[in-house]
C-alpha cells in the first residue's frame, strides 16, 4: 500500500562562508592591537568559568597535537586534541612542563563508544587541569550519542563538554538539554571533507552556524 512521504526537500537558500563577505563599519579604533578578542564564559551545564579567546584548534589529526596546544595556549586558545593519543601520550605530556602549563587550555576528545568512554575517564583522571572534552562523532543525529552526552555528563558533572557534530537548531537544543555545554557544528562542509561526496550529507557552514 503506498504511503505519503513527508517532504524532505528544502527549497530555502543555504549560504557556505565563501558566499558572502563582511561589510566594514565606521569605528573609533585606530589600531588592529587595541582590539581583545578575550571573553568570559559561563557554560551552561558544567557550571565552570572560562576567560580567554574562543578559538579552538579542530580535533583532527594534523591540527589537534600537543605542539598545537603548547602553542595556542600561549594566545589563551583551546585545543582539541585528536583521539588517537593513548593514554600513555597523554601521561607522558603532562609530564613536561609545557604539558601542565597548557592542561588548562587541552580538549580531551572522545567517540561514543565504551571503549572511547573507559579511554576519557583514565585520561581525566591524570590531571585535575584537564576541564574540557570533546564528544565527536561524524553525525551527531544518532540517539546513541545522545545517550553518550547524558553518560558523559553524568560521570563527569564539573567538566565542560563540547558535543557533535550537527547543523540544525533542534539537535544543537537536544545535545545542550542532555548535558552538553557547547556544540559543533558543522557536517561536511570542510574543503578536504569527503563527507558529502560519500554519504550525500552536509550542510553549507554559514546557515548551519
Amino acid at each position: 500500500r503506498s504511503r505519503n512521504m513527508p517532504n524532505v526537500i528544502s527549497t530555502e537558500v543555504k549560504l557556505d562562508f565563501k558566499d558572502v563577505l563582511i561589510r566594514p563599519k565606521r569605528s573609533t579604533l585606530r589600531s588592529r592591537s587595541e582590539v581583545s578578542l578575550e571573553r568570559e564564559f559561563v557554560f551552561r551545564n558544567s557550571k565552570q568559568t572560562w576567560t580567554g579567546v574562543p578559538i579552538i584548534a579542530a580535533n583532527m589529526d594534523t591540527t589537534g597535537t600537543f605542539e598545537m596546544c603548547n602553542a595556542l595556549t600561549q594566545h589563551r586558545m583551546i585545543t582539541a586534541m585528536h583521539k588517537h593519543y593513548t593514554v600513555s601520550d597523554w601521561a607522558c605530556w603532562l609530564d613536561t612542563a609545557e604539558g601542565q602549563a597548557s592542561a588548562g587550555y587541552a580538549m580531551v576528545s572522545a567517540g561514543s563508544s565504551d571503549a572511547d568512554f573507559s579511554s576519557l575517564g583514565q585520561v581525566l583522571a591524570l590531571s585535575d587541569a584537564l576541564r574540557f572534552v570533546c564528544l565527536d562523532v561524524a553525525n551527531g543525529y544518532s540517539e546513541h550519542f545522545v545517550d553518550c552526552v547524558r553518560r558523559t555528563r553524568e560521570r563527569f558533572p564539573q567538566h565542560t563538554i563540547l558535543a557533535g557534530n550537527v547543523v540544525t537548531q533542534e539537535m544543537t537544543e537536544e545535545l545542550l538539554l542532555s548535558g552538553a555545554d557547547a556544540v559543533k557544528v558543522g557536517i561536511g562542509p570542510g574543503s578536504v571533507c569527503t563527507t558529502r561526496l560519500k554519504t550525500g550529507v552536509g550542510y553549507p557552514q554559514l546557515s548551519a552556524v
